[in-house]
This record gives structure tokens, sequence and C-alpha cells, in this order.
């Protein structure tokens, strides 16, 4: 199976083994055009899955709600995405079955199937930090769909805002007061669903060292993804192997 992964600064997709939970081979890269058009970025998609020669059904993340298909809201991408039937358009331009679905969402599930969520049960939030912050929300390792919590309101702001990463690196944060702000993001999460974990995903959880010892006072345990930032390609993979 194959999986690509739509984020707000690049478009990375790989074939993947299921049943080792894995990629099947090194994962090619494309940075994501600005704008972020329907059109370009469904181009970029058709550019990684050629890159394989790969022709069978796809899965394909989006960084926002997808419901069936139809892409809902575009918080890092063009506002063309908003009410676009996303599965059709993907689907003609590729010639084959597609399934889309949101980023984080595929993410939990992969590392809900073959990470540290494995076997968990109980509430586990998985948040991706990158460009924005994506949630994926698993009640006895059932998924609740489409939560963005990264939108929920912080101090006065979009809580992705302050607390991704991107957010860390524009505005030359240390890892220390990234951390605070992170600390603060969880906290209010924690107050909402009183989790049992956080599952932290997206590029950063490559660097665990550098900012989850600086957090405290969090009750729910906290860990780094186990999948890192494949877990988003696995997760459309696993998606397209029920098409």
């Amino acid at each position: 199976m194959f999986g690509v992964d739509i984020g707000g600064t690049g478009i990375k997709g790989a074939p993947v083994d299921l049943d080792q939970g894995d990629l099947a081979d090194e994962r090619y890269k494309i940075p994501t055009p600005h704008p972020a058009t329907p059109q370009d970025v469904i181009e970029g998609v058709a550019e990684v899955v050629a890159h394989f020669d790969y022709e069978g059904p796809l899965g394909v993340t989006f960084p926002g709600v997808v419901v069936d298909g139809v892409t809902r809201t575009a918080a890092n991408v063009d506002s063309g995405w908003v009410g676009l039937d996303a599965r059709k358009m993907l689907s003609e331009r590729l010639g084959r079955p597609v399934v889309i679905l949101n980023d984080a969402d595929a993410a939990g599930v992969a590392e809900m199937t073959f990470g540290v969520g494995r076997g968990r049960g109980g509430t586990i939030i998985l948040l991706t930090l990158g460009t924005g912050i994506g949630s994926a929300v698993f009640v006895d390792g059932h998924l609740v769909p489409n939560t963005e919590l990264g939108h929920l309101e912080l101090h006065g702001h979009d809580a992705e805002k302050r607390a991704s990463v991107k957010a860390r690196e524009d505005e030359d944060l240390s890892w220390e007061h990234w951390a605070h702000r992170l600390k603060k993001y969880l906290a209010h999460v924690e107050m909402l669903f009183s989790p049992d974990l956080f599952v932290i995903g997206g590029g950063v959880s490559r660097k665990p060292d550098k900012f989850l010892p600086l957090i405290h006072g969090i009750s729910a345990e906290i860990v780094p993804a186990e999948l890192q930032n494949n877990a988003g390609i696995v997760g459309a993979a696993m998606a397209a192997a029920k098409l």
C-alpha cells in the first residue's frame, strides 16, 4: 500500500509495509506549493506517487476536517479546499481509487496500531506539532474523528498560533519558552478531556529530550510518537488498504 501526507510545508509519501507498520522505502518529499491551491497540491501528490511508479489504491492525508471525501476546513492551505470533493479530484487526476482523511487522525490510527498506543485503553490524545497542531482522540481504541483541537482558543489566540512548531520557529523561541507555551496548551486540553495519555507527534517527536523534560504539572502521561513523522503516511496507507 501507499500513503501520502499533505502538510503545510511539505508533501511526502512512500510505500508502506502494513505487516510491520513502517515505510517499505525511503519517503519522497517535496515542498507544499504556496499558495497551496487544490490543483497545485494535487499535482504535488501526483509527483510523489509517480516517483515510486506506484499503481494501486492510494491513501492521502489532509490538514483539516474531511467528511466523506470532502475537505471542510483549510487552516494552513488555500481556502479553495473548503467544501471541495477532494477525493473525486484526486481519484480523477491519479486514475485510481483514493481515500482522503484528516492528517492527525491518520497518524493517530497508525500510532494506536503500531506505536505507543498499541494495546492501550482509556482516553488517548495524539497531537501532531508542526505548521499547526493536529489532534486525534481515541476512547478505548475508538477514534473520534476530526477533532481539530489545535483551534481551541488559548489566551485569546488559536492555540496553534502560540504552541505549534511554526510558532516556535517564527518567533525564534527557546525550547524553554516554547515548552512553557506547550504546557499551557496541554493543561487546557487536559482540563477539557482528562486523557490518560498524550502522544506528541510530528517532526518534533524526533527531539523529545529538548522539551518534554521541561513540561511539568500535567497529570496525564506524555510520550513521543513511536512512528514519529512517518505516522501520517502509515495511517494513509492503512486507509487505502480498506478500499
